[in-house]
């Protein structure tokens, strides 16, 4: 009965991400009623400070309406926020890890054909392919996460090795990252300590460069000034930014990792342009130190990022 109960759940029941910070319960439950019969939403906020965290969830009465929610509403613009809406999926062991890392595509597969080459093994319950942004063009390397563990599973046993066709070269298919297991978490801390070490440089006089930062972003921050690892979430630093970038890049460079709390763009009173640098807070430990360890390096237009855990010096 639970897991019937469960499927049900997961049909109707939606995350909705990246809302505005001023949007109310009410109006979220608004906007969704304007899809179907709400069966009850609700908004995320903070404990003890009382302000939104930018999510919530709604549950809708009818499977098909949750269905036409996400494609009429995910994507869409609200003040100078892009939502997102998906499938809330209780967290039972079936679903865990059902996110793939797949290296070596050609350069010229677009996100409909990677989808077609996945879709026999499952349920696709989103994809991304990394594109470089100063070519426009496809990194060879994407993202796709099943509905159910069993099924990525499924596509890693056929296509991981496996040549497209008009490729000359086998595609690596492998789980994105797999928090369950210490070993990983091991690895990603040798893999930290040894890129600290590399970066000690740089990274030592950004901080004497920003060192009035971390307070005067905390006060403005929306999560309330996130450090580290409280429990809202692990707080991610990104540097070196350019000006126009803004809240949307973030989300689409974090958001296939992991759960994304909120992301912000560090602006100038005066122009409105990125000062260069921004934050990203991701619930999981492991997934943040995932996309960290992927990101920190990534060429965005013509500036290279620099991607780490926010350090909260003189706190606690």
């Amino acid at each position: 009965i639970d897991q019937m109960m469960e499927d049900e759940d997961a049909r109707t029941n939606l995350i909705v991400n990246y809302l505005p910070q001023s949007m109310s319960q009410d109006e979220l439950r608004s906007l969704f009623s304007s899809v179907g019969d709400v069966e009850s939403a609700k908004l995320i906020r903070d404990k003890v400070a009382g302000h939104s965290l930018g999510y919530g969830f709604v549950n809708f009465v009818n499977p098909n309406d949750a269905e036409r929610a996400i494609s009429t509403l995910n994507g869409l613009r609200l003040q100078s926020k892009t939502i997102k809406v998906s499938y809330a999926r209780p967290s039972s062991d079936m679903i865990k890890d059902a996110n793939l890392y797949i290296s070596g595509l050609p350069r010229t597969l677009s996100q409909p054909e990677l989808e077609d080459m996945f879709a026999r093994y499952g349920r696709i319950i989103n994809s991304r392919v990394l594109v470089d942004q100063a070519s426009g063009l496809s990194r060879g390397v994407a993202f796709i996460r099943f509905d159910k563990r069993a099924e990525a599973e499924d596509a890693v046993k056929h296509l991981n090795g496996h040549t497209p066709p008009g490729s000359s070269e086998p595609i690596t298919v492998k789980f994105a990252a797999n928090p369950n297991q210490a070993r990983n978490s091991q690895m990603m801390s040798q893999m930290y300590h040894g890129q600290s070490r590399r970066f000690g440089g740089p990274v030592h006089h950004q901080a004497q460069r920003f060192r009035f930062s971390p307070m005067s972003v905390d006060h403005m921050s929306s999560g309330g000034g996130v450090s580290g690892n409280s429990s809202s979430g692990w707080c991610i630093f990104i540097y070196n930014l350019g000006q126009d970038a803004d809240e949307a890049i973030l989300w689409q460079m974090f958001g296939p990792f992991g759960a994304v709390v909120n992301v912000k763009v560090i602006r100038d009173f005066n122009t409105n342009k990125c000062k260069g640098f921004g934050f990203v807070t991701m619930t999981n430990y492991e997934e943040a130190a995932m996309a960290i360890h992927s990101l920190n390096g990534y060429r965005l237009g013509d500036k290279v990022l620099q991607v780490s855990f926010k350090t909260s010096k003189g706190h606690k």
